[in-house]
């Protein structure tokens, strides 16, 4: 088997595909958890606290020289921001998974239905019972 043929056969598994997909949607779902923390969550906390915009918090160690540039800083706002990112998101895929365990419980409740042998069996001997050998 050579090499690009065994890549494809990869590539084309089932599992690797829905990891991809999953990537995909994984990364969407981050760029709209940060929109929301940004522009819906964090104003309305800033207005609270006296109009201050979170992500232009920073502590500067070092100012930027003439030129603008050259400046460090620890930019905690923007930290802050990422910490509300993540509970979002940590939330949002705790309720995937509850939701998906409480699918799982039900499935695992329902009665499975008898084997065929278990039914033929079943009615053998309920045709024994109903006639009695002699």
């Amino acid at each position: 088997m050579s090499f690009f043929s065994e890549f494809k056969a990869f590539a084309m598994r089932g599992n690797v595909i829905d990891l991809a997909v999953g990537v995909v949607i994984g990364a969407a779902f981050g760029k709209i958890v940060a929109s929301l923390v940004d522009q819906i969550i964090m104003p309305p906390i800033g207005m609270l606290i006296g109009g201050v915009d979170f992500s232009a918090y920073k502590w500067v160690l070092q100012a930027a020289g003439a030129d603008g540039k050259g400046e460090v800083a620890v930019q905690f706002g923007a930290f802050f921001n990422t910490l509300i990112q993540f509970a979002i998101v940590a939330f949002a895929i705790f309720l995937v998974i509850k939701l998906m365990n409480r699918m799982i419980k039900k499935q695992d409740e329902a009665p499975a239905p008898p084997a065929a042998d278990v039914v033929l069996l079943t009615e053998i001997r309920d045709l024994l019972k109903s006639n009695p050998p002699r």
